[in-house]
């Protein structure tokens, strides 16, 4: 039986008419309002192509120079604009080259619409040229995907996947289209999804639980926010950012969730995780309440999970309820959107200051500043330090850039030292880990807020994963500011390698090209630092350039990122050295 929808009640946007499945897409975008999609053509999606050079005018697409990379691209589109990112792609290769973008935007609650084409209907299982069963493929790394054989599917299903994807917890769609269905023509008409029978995406909040959160709340002694990437997806900002100061509660925050909450804000104590701050980590198996927000403890977050907080009371603030209990036990969980949980929980709260509390976490930042920081952003040694490339760029920035990061030593220095001033400004990929991520990304990010400094921090590891995608950044002069920093290692496995291998650095030494040379064969403006004198100059030349700019930075090759929680460890384990 076919599912029921629940269709938008006002007019319809398009009226009917007699058009082909390839313009009856063209048209559905259009409806849902995108103006930007990235991918690239082939065979199976060529009739589409065709539409989308009669609708240039109106939708703009960008062609990346890998499929994944378009995935990426979107993924920086939607990750700063809140908006769903889209993506199109051919069958076979095409299809199966989003796969990798897919599952990271999936993991990391990200809305897309993939769109992908494939073999006429008469040879699907055929084993026909670049038929893949993408459908098969994606089903574990997307949200709902499906096949549509017959053109007169197309605006509902369409209207049906962009609803699912921004819906409750975001993630991504695919939908693949076979090439006679593009072809053929059928009365077309559009309405928005606006509900789906059997799918609650956003769960109803408990007054009970939201009065038995602040109860606890109110009587504990030393309790702790962690919040994550929900806050930032509910646009629950400006709500949490009144809770944290009426509560006086110490704050923390995962990697996604960074920026949510300003760097600068008294009671932000920094990240937690394998890399996180000193304080938050330690304090965390001290706390008597646990409040996590919109985020979902993965194991970089809490470590071993028998060590993990097991004195604190846990209240679990959460849209989705397959991660309630999921990993840590919680006490009270409060099922919905985060900005309207919040937004009944604030009245019930007392104002309370906890000084004895907060200078536990003072202290320990002193200690962590003393060990750790000041080495990293003010260093006396030779060598360059990832840290003092970033403490530079947040004084010419002053801290109103978004930072995208890739993955990797640089990824961990970029979100414990940047400043952020602004809401979704640190992108990056979190869950699923994707090396090559952040050029494509921040051509997307860039793309979306064109009013934005838009900052890709990069490895010289996975930087060669996507580099390729400079090409799409000449195309379309889009003015984003690359800076590698290259150690000439896979850093961070190289790390672990020195830590935990007796520093057999098997298959982590680079031997890299001049990628300064690569820069300028694109056309873009670029320079490499290799020494302290020359750092402050160049940062702000790449700052004041009016187009793209490359900038490499030859820090030193075996730096290591503390503090570490070492794999299967308490977070009361972690190391300052």
């Amino acid at each position: 039986m076919e599912e029921s929808y629940t269709l938008e009640k006002k007019e319809k946007t398009i009226t009917k008419e007699s058009i082909s499945g390839s313009e009856a897409l063209m048209k559905c975008l259009m409806a849902e309002g995108v103006e930007t999609l990235y991918g690239y053509p082939g065979g199976a999606i060529m009739p589409v192509y065709d539409q989308l050079y009669k609708y240039q005018d109106r939708i703009h697409h960008v062609m990346a120079r890998h499929e994944q990379g378009a995935t990426h691209a979107a993924q920086g589109y939607s990750r700063i604009s809140g908006k769903v990112g889209v993506v199109i792609a051919t069958s076979g290769p095409g299809a199966t080259n989003l796969v990798t973008g897919i599952a990271d935007a999936q993991i990391d609650s990200t809305p897309l619409v993939c769109i992908t084409g494939q073999v006429s209907s008469h040879l699907l299982g055929s084993d026909a040229f670049q038929e893949t069963d993408i459908i098969g493929i994606s089903t574990s790394v997307t949200k709902w995907n499906h096949q549509i054989t017959k053109a007169e599917d197309i605006p509902k299903v369409l209207a049906k996947a962009f609803f699912i994807a921004k819906s409750g917890r975001p993630g991504p769609v695919l939908i693949d289209i076979t090439k006679d269905a593009q072809f053929e023509e059928f009365d077309f008409s559009y309405q928005k999804c606006i509900g789906i029978r059997s799918y609650k995406p956003v769960p109803i909040v408990n007054k009970k639980q939201i009065e038995a959160a602040a109860a606890l709340i109110n009587s504990a002694k030393q309790p702790l926010i962690v919040w994550g990437q929900g806050i930032i997806l509910s646009e629950a900002e400006d709500i949490f950012k009144a809770l944290v100061e009426k509560s006086g509660i110490p704050a923390a925050w995962t990697i996604l969730g960074a920026s949510a909450l300003p760097t600068s804000h008294s009671l932000n104590v920094g990240m937690v995780g394998m890399h996180g701050n000193y304080g938050p980590n330690m304090l965390t198996n001290e706390c008597d309440v646990l409040i996590a927000i919109g985020m979902r403890f993965d194991d970089r977050v809490t470590g071993n999970l028998d060590s993990y907080a097991k004195q604190a009371k846990v209240i679990h603030f959460e849209i989705d309820p397959a991660e309630i209990d999921k990993n840590v036990t919680a006490d009270i969980a409060i099922l919905g959107d985060a900005k309207d949980s919040l937004t009944q929980l604030l009245p019930y709260l007392e104002e309370k200051t906890y000084s004895d509390w907060h200078q536990k976490f003072k202290d320990l930042y002193a200690i962590e500043y003393d060990k750790v920081i000041k080495n990293d952003i003010h260093p006396t040694k030779e060598g360059l330090t990832m840290g003092e490339v970033i403490h530079q760029i947040n004084l010419q920035t002053k801290g109103n850039a978004a930072i995208v990061s890739d993955v990797g030593q640089h990824q961990m220095i970029a979100c414990r030292y940047s400043n952020f001033n602004i809401t979704k400004s640190n992108i990056t990929s979190g869950g699923l880990g994707t090396m090559g991520f952040a050029l494509p990304a921040a051509i997307g990010a860039k793309m979306a807020a064109p009013e934005r400094d838009v900052i890709a921090i990069i490895g010289d590891g996975g930087y060669q994963m996507t580099i390729q995608e400079l090409g799409t950044v000449f195309q379309q002069r889009i003015p984003l500011k690359i800076v590698v920093l290259n150690n000439e290692f896979l850093g961070m496995v190289r790390q672990w390698q020195q830590l935990f291998f007796d520093k057999r650095y098997a298959s982590t030494e680079m031997t890299n090209p001049d990628f300064v040379a690569i820069a300028k064969g694109y056309y873009i403006d670029a320079q490499k630092v290799t020494k302290r004198s020359e750092l402050k100059l160049a940062v702000q030349e790449m700052m004041a350039s009016v187009g793209p700019y490359f900038l490499e930075v030859c820090v030193e090759k075996e730096g290591n990122v503390f503090p570490m929680i070492p794999s299967g460890a308490s977070v009361s384990e972690i190391r300052l050295e």
